[in-house]
């Protein structure tokens, strides 16, 4: 069996969904990007299949039987076995409690914005900035349609969590641009060879 700490964060939604019910893959992929979990899971259809067909390796999911609507491809329904569960549970408890740092690009980069002309810097934080803005109006959106329709919170607080991370990042960002054009942050140049 595959240890429950090396489920991806793909594995684990889809698990999460075949808890709810039994379901094809590509319902999966539909309720995944109807429920916006893109945001915080990479989906795409062929790695989605490629989950699918790992966890039931695994026996963590068993086929139930297929079907054919008109003439659309034939679609495997799965549900989740108790193996699948338990996996499941584990795992979100363990990611819940244990800090992993997961190496993202942005600190890179910024450990190496020093290479760039101070103006070259200012501008690229500001258009970091501009897309943050855009991106917390889109999951603005998405809390304020899961308020209205009822969704209850603890579906959706993860939306809040990436809310505050991005409004913490533009804010850090805003202060250093202020700081840069401040000269309070002395920004010096790169060197050239």
């Amino acid at each position: 069996m595959e240890d429950m700490a090396e489920l991806t964060p793909l594995a684990i939604a889809v698990l999460a969904l075949l808890r709810e019910r039994p379901m094809h893959a590509y319902e999966m992929y539909q309720l995944l990007m109807n429920r916006e979990q893109h945001r915080i899971v990479k989906v795409r259809p062929g790695s989605l299949y490629h989950t699918v067909e790992r966890l039931a390796r695994h026996e963590y999911v068993r086929a139930t039987g297929t079907d054919r609507a008109g003439n659309r491809p034939e679609r495997t329904t799965y549900e989740l076995t108790p193996a699948g569960s338990d996996a499941l549970s584990e795992r979100v408890e363990l990611g819940i409690e244990q800090h992993v740092y997961e190496y993202p690009l942005f600190p890179v980069v910024l450990s190496e914005a020093h290479n760039l002309d101070v103006e070259d810097a200012v501008l690229r934080f500001r258009r970091r900035v501009e897309d943050l803005d855009r991106w917390l109006d889109d999951v603005n959106g998405t809390i304020a349609k899961a308020e209205a329709t009822g969704v209850p919170e603890p579906y959706w607080m993860v939306a809040d969590y990436l809310r505050g991370q991005a409004a913490a990042e533009r804010d850090w960002l805003l202060t250093t641009i202020e700081r840069i054009e401040s000269k309070d942050l002395e920004w010096h140049p790169r060197k050239t060879q």
